[in-house]
């Protein structure tokens, strides 16, 4: 057997290993993908200077950057803020409240990203439902959905737009004009839905809304001059975001100038300001690079790409809907991250076999398929997963089973919506 041979049979059960650690969810994401990633190096698949090329730094720079400004702009208390006032202009009323916050996390997704947006959601979420005196969950998955789904419309919503984003070098704008016409249909249709499951569990008396109308939003805000400066460079940052095709400048590029601009501006402790970071998730996405990029290197991508052209012969529409569908039910249930991160390189792969001159829409297809395949399960998506552990350790824990009997048909109901649209303006 060959040097070769034996260097892709490590990367393949590494790569297949770190999947089923992932799905066990015993040992944590972050600590599989590194670990991975270690494997990949000790094995001599990679160099440690091949394995560092592996890395997409623009994926790695937008996180950090996007997540620096989120954790400055927190400390003012605008979410909380946001919150509260969405409750109050809803009248306490549970149902109204309900399709505020899963609209201000489907905005917020999209403007931010669902990973930052979930956790500073979700408490602010509980305090209000626990003053209610209303089951959490309807509200918990109902924002986890709107979060995947609004995630969806732009390059910096959903870690997987993120990754082909970065590796494609697609605009803010390209994403945000092709992606947020049907992310936002989809929302409007399946917030209908989640209403008709919930209706009956958003019942309250007259007390509980009072003690929510009594809350003062305004005390909820505890530095305005610090939120004035936060909501001044969050604005410039996403007005870079829409621009940077025009700029010459990488997303990664706008995000860590918005950070450091907000640093300077704020006069912020930098350590203070990094503990916000998610560095968990960073890492995890270091490792899972690492993984994929040995892939790539022993040949395995390409053997994939060459068995897919067999089968759909590279043809544009084939080929689209089983980008979008095979993605969607796989990133359902092994989590979209690792799954879309898989993809790209295979579809590059595909796309240069068969000479394709325009790949935009199988992007596309793999964006959609990836972000709304992730509500699929409870743990096809890092947002779901956020959610979950943040509910539990709350007391409020959301079973898998539970989430996928209403994630899991809601995931079919808007990928095919996504297929029909796909198929009217893209797979022609």
């Amino acid at each position: 057997m060959s040097l070769e041979n034996v260097s892709a049979y490590y990367a393949g059960f590494i790569f297949i290993a770190t999947y089923i650690m992932i799905v066990w969810e015993k040992v944590h994401r972050t600590v599989v993908a590194l670990a991975g990633a270690v494997l990949v190096l000790l094995t001599g698949i990679l160099s440690e200077e091949a394995a560092i090329h592996a890395i997409e730094f623009n994926t790695i720079g937008l996180l950090i950057g996007m997540m620096m400004i989120v954790s400055i702009t927190r400390s003012t208390g605008v979410f909380e803020f946001v919150g509260v006032w969405t409750a109050k202009q809803a009248h306490a009323e549970p149902t109204k409240i309900l399709l505020g916050l899963c609209g201000f996390t489907a905005v917020s997704s999209a403007l931010l990203d669902n990973v930052t947006t979930v956790l500073l959601v979700v408490p602010v979420t509980i305090e209000i439902v626990s003053i209610l005196r209303l089951n959490p969950v309807p509200f918990l998955v109902a924002e986890i959905i709107a979060s995947n789904v609004g995630g969806t419309a732009t390059l910096i919503g959903d870690p997987p737009n993120i990754m082909i984003g970065g590796f494609t070098g697609l605009s803010f704008l390209a994403f945000l004009t092709n992606l947020a016409p049907i992310a936002l249909f989809i929302l409007v249709i399946t917030l209908g839905i989640l209403w008709l499951i919930y209706r009956k569990q958003l019942n309250v008396d007259d007390k509980n809304k009072r003690d929510l109308m009594e809350l003062n939003e305004a005390e909820m805000i505890k530095d305005k001059p610090l939120l004035n400066k936060s909501l001044l460079v969050l604005g410039l940052t996403i007005l870079g975001f829409t621009l940077h095709g025009a700029l010459g400048l990488e997303s990664s590029t706008i995000a860590l100038s918005g950070a450091v601009l907000l640093l300077i501006l704020a006069r912020a402790e930098p350590e203070h300001v990094l503990e916000g970071v998610e560095w968990h998730v960073i890492f995890f996405f270091v490792g899972l690079f690492i993984i994929v990029g040995a892939l790539v290197e022993v040949g395995i991508i390409e053997t994939i790409a060459r068995a897919g052209l067999a089968l759909t012969g590279g043809e544009l529409m084939t080929t689209g809907l089983l980008i979008l569908w095979l993605s969607a039910i796989a990133s359902a249930f092994v989590d979209n991250i690792p799954f879309v991160a898989t993809m790209i390189p295979l579809i590059d792969e595909l796309g240069r076999l068969a000479n394709v001159t325009n790949m935009n829409p199988w992007w596309w297809s793999l964006a959609l398929g990836g972000c709304l395949g992730g509500n699929g399960s409870l743990v096809g998506a890092a947002a779901n997963v956020i959610v979950a552990g943040m509910a539990e350790r709350r007391g409020v824990p959301i079973s898998f089973m539970a989430f996928l009997k209403i994630g899991f048909p809601i995931m079919i109901l808007s990928v095919f919506m996504a297929m029909i649209y796909l198929l009217i303006f893209y797979l022609r």
